[in-house]
């Protein structure tokens, strides 16, 4: 049965899973967690990784992977805080390779990302990685080189906090959620960009047209259908690559040989969530359980209680459970999109079973995924001649009018970008800080500026606004207590929290039809870095334009999420950014070097949703720095070094 999850997650992989997880299977047996971490000798801590090609079973069947040291996911690498690290790592592959340590704060010849900090580690080479520890908390590690990551190569970070006051627990368990597919991520990519909706097996079919009509009414459900057909969307495009390829795996293992942990009932054990899955955001929760976080994005939060949360690409979660009784457990992790789940048991001995939960029903998006007012739409108002679909009606309501000319559809990219003078134009938006509003603070809902960044971008919302207080779709209606980003306040005031000196405002864009990615449509290879003076402080705010939901990450530097809580916002490294949302972070430039920028959907940043920010010296001129910036526009792409 191993072999069936995969194909079958998409029809509904509960339909072929027992209804129970067993304590015991072959080669999995009950691990007991993290145990206590002797000091490193001298203080320096070394780990020996080989990169290599390897076949392992994954799901049944038999796949070649690319590991670190023999395993997927690699080992945990734990460390104390105040220590030097220094990493060893082996390339054995018939290509270049990489480790990028993720959410480390390190020198930016560290940072591990060809062609923007290093050369890449080449075939038969060893490369070694040296830098102090200054921070504790979980993190993660993962290849920079192509699609290697899709294949297995990552793995998770373990520090141990001098803080002695830190979140008090009995055991720890390290869970590493991602996702595989039996492709070659080469041709899953080139499917996507002949077909971006290849993987979504679940689109709306006649018998939900007749449910609709029943509820909403015949005409209101047409008019819904041919909107969506207008704007040549799906609102159940929810995620690119579905179970309909992918199994999806908890430390490794698939639901159905599942992966299990120890507890002693009445124990505070503390699970370490990375989500390292290239295409996969999960709602992740321990059916029947409370959980407690205490940690994102290895950074401390004011105790949270909740029962489920969403984990998008490369965030870390932190939360402490008390199992009261003397039975197993179900943590169970669902795909946001629904076409999937894996999951794992808890439990104090082996030979016990815990009950899967039922499954639930796939989300739709809806027009505030748009950035449109559904209430308030004119739906004659949308100019289908600029869409190609014949004459237009009389435009009879300038407030509600979607201009599908400017969303990109059916318009030629010669006239898109005569229309838009900034079309093609490399370089963000800029604020002066006498414009800004307080530090911390949430923007108020803000229409859309006419631009409409070109023909690579095929969407324009009407306006954008902060999604933080929102779980996000398919959560928040069964009554349970579902994590928002405005919960996240960090323990206590910074003690540093400065206003921003200027704003940059960057838009998340993108044309699903030809599945192209960008910031302000421009893709990597063509656009400027953006350039930070040396601990100037800047307001970072990204608009998204897309129907798609990108987790967005910065190198080498916090992220200050504003989400109303002032002085006491969260620090981050990995921010999901909703369709059609609005969000702001605060960044101190504090480190000289050149950082990566992108959103962790590998595909999505394969095809160009990177950036380049460099940092100079403070003493250094921006003019000269720009002149003699050299683009080495390989970092995300096809032919970087591998």
């Amino acid at each position: 049965m191993g072999a069936a999850l995969g194909t079958a997650a998409a029809a509904g992989a509960g339909a072929v899973l027992p209804r129970t997880l067993h304590a015991s299977a072959p080669a999995a047996a009950l691990e007991p967690g993290l145990g206590p971490l002797p000091p490193a000798p001298n203080g320096v801590r070394t780990y020996d990784l080989t990169i290599a090609e390897t076949t392992l079973r994954i799901d049944g069947r038999s796949a070649r992977t690319v590991t670190i040291n023999g395993t997927v996911p690699g080992p945990v690498l734990r460390f104390r805080e105040g220590e030097t690290a220094v990493l060893r790592v082996h390339n054995t592959l018939r290509e270049d390779t990489s480790i990028h340590w993720h959410g480390i704060i390190l020198p930016t010849d560290m940072d591990g990302v060809p062609g923007l900090s290093f050369p890449g580690i080449r075939p038969g080479e060893t490369f070694e990685y040296r830098f102090d520890i200054r921070q504790s908390g979980t993190y993660w590690f993962h290849s920079h080189s192509g699609l290697q990551e899709q294949l297995g190569h990552y793995g998770s970070i373990v520090i141990e906090p001098e803080d002695t006051t830190a979140a008090a627990f009995d055991r720890q368990h390290m869970i590493v959620l991602s996702d595989w597919t039996f492709e070659n991520p080469r041709r899953v990519l080139s499917r996507l960009k002949k077909q971006p909706d290849a993987y979504n097996y679940q689109r709306r079919t006649v018998a939900d047209f007749f449910r609709d009509v029943a509820r909403d009414g015949f005409g209101a459900t047409v008019r819904d259908r041919f909107m969506w057909a207008g704007m040549r969307m799906n609102p159940t495009d929810i995620a690119d690559v579905t179970g309909a390829t992918y199994s999806y795996l908890l430390n490794g293992r698939v639901a159905e040989a599942p992966w299990h942990g120890q507890f002693t009932p009445g124990e505070r054990v503390r699970l370490r969530f990375v989500n390292a899955a290239a295409g996969t955001f999960y709602d992740v929760r321990i059916p029947g359980v409370s959980m407690t976080l205490v940690e994102v994005s290895g950074q401390p939060v004011e105790p949270v209680d909740i029962e489920e949360f969403r984990i998008g690409m490369a965030e870390t979660y932190d939360v402490i459970v008390t199992l009261p009784e003397d039975k197993a457990y179900t943590l169970y992790a669902e795909t946001m999109d629904r076409s999937g789940f894996t999951a794992a048991t808890l439990a104090p001995r082996e030979g016990m079973t815990a009950e899967l939960p039922a499954r639930r029903k796939r989300p739709i998006l809806g027009m505030v995924d748009m950035g449109m007012d559904h209430g308030r739409m004119d739906h004659g108002a949308m100019d289908h001649a600029a869409m190609g679909h014949g004459t237009a009606p009389a435009k009879t309501d300038s407030a509600a009018v979607v201009d599908h000319a400017a969303m990109g559809h059916g318009t030629p990219p010669a006239k898109a970008a005569a229309a838009d003078p900034h079309a093609g134009h490399a370089m963000p938006a800029t604020a002066p800080a006498s414009t800004l509003r307080a530090a911390g603070s949430i923007e108020a809902e803000t229409p859309h500026a006419p631009r409409n960044h070109g023909p690579e971008n095929a969407m324009v919302p009407m306006s954008t606004k902060s999604r933080l207080a929102e779980p996000g779709p398919g959560l928040g209606n069964d009554g349970r207590r579902v994590l928002c980003y405005t919960d996240l306040k960090a323990p206590a005031p910074w003690p540093e929290f400065r206003e921003p000196e200027r704003e940059i405002e960057l838009h998340l864009t993108g044309n699903m039809e030809r599945f192209t990615w960008g910031l302000d449509g421009v893709p990597y290879n063509e656009a400027e870095p953006i350039t930070l003076r040396q601990g100037e402080r800047v307001r970072l705010t990204m608009v998204n334009d897309t129907m798609m939901n990108h987790p967005m990450h910065l190198h080498g530097l916090w992220m200050e999420l504003e989400n109303g809580h002032g002085n006491r916002s969260p620090r981050i490294h990995t921010i999901n950014v909703k369709p059609a949302e609005r969000v702001s972070l605060l960044v101190t430039a504090d480190a000289v070097g050149r950082w990566a920028f992108h959103c962790h959907v590998l595909y999505h940043m394969e095809v160009g949703m990177f950036r380049e920010f460099r940092v100079l010296p403070a003493d250094a001129h921006a003019h000269h720095a720009h002149a003699h910036a050299h683009h080495e526009h390989h970092a995300p792409g096809a032919t970087d070094a591998r």
